[in-house]
Parts: C-alpha cells; structure tokens; sequence
C-alpha cells in the first residue's frame, strides 16, 4: 500500500487504463497544457500526448458531444467537466444522447464514456458553482452515477467505469483532491454498485456518500463518547444502488440517518427513504431522518455556507433523535 492524494488516484487510474488501451483518450479544458485544473492529470500530457491529452475550448457543449460521437465510433473517452456545474452547458448530449443511444439504436450503439469531476460546493463560489446533480443524473436510466470519498475508491472505482461499455458519470470533489489514503501499488478494481461499510454499528445506520460522509464519521466518533454505536454506509455508486446493504444494515440496527449533500426535494435519501419503507418497514424503530442542505441556492457569506451545508451536529442530533434520546 501507498499512501497517495485523491488526485493522484484519479491520475493513476486514467493513465493505467489508457497504457493498455489505445482507444481511451482524455478532453476537457485545461487537461494539458497545466496539467488539469486541479492536477488530476499532472504529467499525462508527456506520457501521452497532444492525440489523447486534449485541451478544448470553454464549450462543454461541444466536447461532450465529440465524446459521444467517438464513443459510436469505437472509442472510449474521458471527458472532464472543471465542475459538474458546468455539465449543465452540455446536459442535453449526456441525457439524449449519451444514455438513450443504446436503446434507440437497437443495442448497435454502446457509449463507452465517462464523464467526470468534481460536484458539489468547494467553499465560497457562489450559488453557480456550489451545486450536487447526483440525483439529476441518477434519475435518468442509461447512466451509471459513481460518487467517490477516498483515493481508494477513487481509483478503484474509475477503472471500472473507464472498462464499462455504458456511459459513467463519475463525480469528485474540490475538497477532496489533496486528501490522502492508502492505495495498492498492484492492479486493483473496484465493482460499480457495490455500497461499503466503513464503520461496523449497532444501534443506527448512516448512510452517506462522497465528501459529506467526513461528518458522518466525526459525529460517530462523538456519539461513541457516549456508548452510541453507528454503523456508517458509504454508498460509493448511487447508480446502480446497493439496496441490499442498506436494508440489511437497517435490519440489524432498526433505525436510519440519510447524510446527503443535496437540496431537500427529490433528491438520493428520499430513494433511499422509499425502498427501506418497502423492504424493510415492520425492523424500523423510528422514523427515517435525512439531512440536506437548506433548500435555498448556495450562499456565499461564510456565516451563511456554515449553516447551509450539513455538519457533524446535525448528524448527532439526527442519531439521538431516532434513539429518542
């Protein structure tokens, strides 16, 4: 094991892939030249080239689009948004053509794409550039929504996308990028759909993904103070979902915490909140609670970011109360 940044992972696992094959090619805005925007793809430029290693214009449009046409035509791209905010821009390729191509050519088409970077709020960026879409993506049938916490993952699990013959959106995170966490130095995969569990509980399951899931694990390591014991689920893929663990873990532990870094509506907990009141109902002790942003477009005042965004507070407060405590 090494100990690496959650960028290198991303690093290592494009350029592994793209070693053994010819076909994966890497765009986006400031993929080469300066080595990404947040050097996830520090040196690939040299290794590989101006021919796979592909600045763009500021059009997410237009690149997204290119990727789905060399998808069609035998390739398999990496395309890089500088935030899923700007995925907005070229949404239209990715909801109609990149996910429904294979069934409305008849399965002669498949899109082998992922598309990926980082979701989310990063601190002070203001309403624009503070946003998660996991629910937007997951919505639509025909992509694979991968949501990633640690460089372990990370790394394990973007391999798998880059060898899936079906468009992945594979998002990160700003904050996430220097983290650090051991990873193998050998060939490793990470299977898509398959939840993990972090932290090993008894008395309530939180479930969570991607960096919001830090403040699941600072309020178990508090509630623990107090002989509270959590077991912490960390999604990894939000599409395909790992209903099975989540309902076996509610079984063993009779209550449920949903910690989502999402506005309230419609989002990745209230799937979570239907399908536990449907398989697994007659084991719930409490009612489910979820934790969300406010929902109100991101601030950029830091008093008020603070309050917007969920924290290990709102966590602990969440777990007494199903505990009724």
């Amino acid at each position: 094991m090494k100990t690496i940044q959650f960028r290198e992972a991303i690093q290592q696992a494009m350029s592994e892939e793209m070693r053994k094959d010819d076909t994966i090619y890497l765009m986006g805005e400031e993929v080469a030249e300066y080595n990404g925007a947040y050097k996830a793809s520090k040196g690939m430029l040299d290794e590989f080239g101006p021919d796979r290693i592909i600045d763009t214009p500021i059009s997410e449009l237009g690149f997204s689009g290119i990727g789905v046409g060399s998808a069609m035509n035998g390739n398999r791209p990496i395309i890089e948004f500088m935030t899923f905010n700007f995925s907005l821009v070229g949404i239209d390729q990715i909801i109609n053509n990149a996910a429904k191509m294979r069934q409305m050519s008849g399965g002669q088409f498949n899109i082998p794409i992922v598309f990926r970077g980082p979701t989310g709020s990063a601190g002070q960026l203001g309403a624009t550039h503070s946003q998660a879409f996991e629910s937007w993506y997951a919505n639509c049938p025909g992509l694979k929504v991968i949501v990633p916490s640690n460089p372990y993952d990370a790394k394990g699990l973007l391999k798998s996308a880059i060898r899936d013959d079906d468009p992945v959106i594979f998002m990160e995170s700003e904050q996430m990028y220097g983290d650090k966490g051991e990873v193998p130095e050998e060939e490793y995969t990470i299977e898509i759909g398959k939840a993990d569990i972090k932290r090993e509980g008894t008395d309530v399951t939180i479930v969570s993904f991607g960096k919001i899931i830090k403040e699941a694990y600072k309020a178990a390591e508090e509630l623990e103070k107090e002989d509270i014991s959590c077991e912490i689920i960390d999604l990894r893929t939000i599409r395909p979902m790992d209903h099975d663990a989540i309902i076996k873990s509610v079984k063993k532990t009779n209550r449920l915490v949903i910690l989502e870094e999402s506005w309230p509506f419609g989002n990745i907990s209230t799937e979570i909140t239907y399908q536990v009141q449907e398989k697994a109902f007659d084991y719930l002790d409490a009612p489910i609670i979820k934790i969300n942003t406010a929902d109100t477009p991101a601030p950029y005042s830091p008093v008020l970011l603070k309050e917007w965004l969920p924290e290990s507070k709102d966590v602990i407060k969440a777990v007494k109360k199903v505990l009724y405590k």
